[in-house]
């Protein structure tokens, strides 16, 4: 007897759904973790792979460049998995808390294509328009 298996389908929020319900939530709870996850194992695994380079020191000026200018793309790529860690965990703090898929400004839905493309969206692609271009008029002063 041969057995079939079956792929489940993967579930996608359609706007068909009640905005943020249970299924949504659950959505993008899923994917939040899964993206952190992802983040750790990714630093963690560069951090083992470059710590055996750690305590080579090299006479040469170039190489000592070299690797000054590695560590320093190494850290600016860790500082900007922890803040997005930070963000992931503000965005799984907001589904708890009921608030996520609503933007800061306006209270308005983010919309399901917005926080599917940038699952830690807090604005509206409105109010973020408007936030970048009073962004770069305050820059331009």
């Amino acid at each position: 007897m041969v057995k079939k298996t079956t792929l489940k389908k993967k579930y996608t929020p359609n706007s068909k759904e009640k905005y943020m319900c249970a299924k949504h939530k659950k959505f993008f709870t899923d994917e939040l973790l899964k993206w952190k996850s992802d983040i750790i194992k990714a630093n963690n695994l560069g951090n083992i792979l470059n710590s055996s380079d750690d305590n080579v020191s090299s006479a040469d000026i170039v190489d000592q460049a070299s690797s000054y200018t590695d560590k320093s793309v190494e850290m600016k790529a860790l500082n900007r998995s922890r803040k997005l860690i930070s963000k992931i965990n503000s965005a799984l703090q907001r589904i708890k808390d009921g608030t996520y898929g609503f933007c800061e400004e306006t209270g308005e839905p983010i919309g399901l294509k917005r926080l599917m493309a940038r699952p830690v969206a807090t604005l509206s692609i409105e109010a973020q328009e408007r936030h970048e271009r009073d962004e770069k008029i305050f820059i331009d002063d």
